[in-house]
């Protein structure tokens, strides 16, 4: 998933968004199922570097370099953000029967046993690619979104909305 500012899928913009918020957020999965994005400014820099260099070939290009799982990108958004969320981890059958969709409703997160979260990227660290921090993301896309007319704010495009996100956590309460 290419992601940062002007990113107007709004698929990762919705974590730095709902997080901003605050109070009690509901999480899809297990902490550690894995997630892949890349900051698009990264790709661009990268992309621009192998055509100046003259590389060819096809490369997966996305990141971050060392994998890691949707609890560890939600922590960092909100250390990030020194936003007060509470993460609520709803498990994937739960959602799943809740009919909350992964990806769209829950952006970046593909479920556990999705692949396209475990891409090799190897040979494109081999050719350089580099990341930003998350940080440096999360607060980017942030004031980008916030700096979009106040109705475009109001209509995320990803993203479970805030009403839904109260229904699934109090049913998730529930049964628990």
């Amino acid at each position: 998933m290419i992601v940062g500012p002007r990113d107007e899928s709004d698929r990762f913009t919705y974590w730095p968004v709902r997080i901003d918020r605050g109070g009690e957020v509901l999480a899809p999965g297990k902490p550690q199922d894995s997630v892949q994005y890349i900051d698009g400014r990264d790709l661009a820099e990268w992309t621009i570097r192998m055509a100046e260099n003259g590389e060819t070939g096809i490369y997966n290009a996305t990141g971050p370099a060392t994998p890691i799982g949707i609890g560890e990108m939600l922590d960092g958004i909100k250390t990030a953000l020194k936003s007060n969320a509470k993460f609520t981890w709803a498990d994937e059958k739960f959602l799943t029967n809740q009919k909350v969709q992964a990806w769209s409703e829950m952006p970046v997160w593909a479920g556990a046993e999705d692949g396209v979260t475990r891409t090799n990227i190897s040979r494109a660290l081999s050719k350089g690619l580099t990341f930003r921090s998350l940080d440096e993301t999360a607060r980017d896309t942030l004031a980008w979104f916030k700096s979009r007319p106040q109705d475009r704010q109001a209509h995320m495009k990803a993203g479970i909305t805030p009403e839904r996100e109260a229904e699934v956590l109090a049913a998730w309460k529930k049964q628990a």
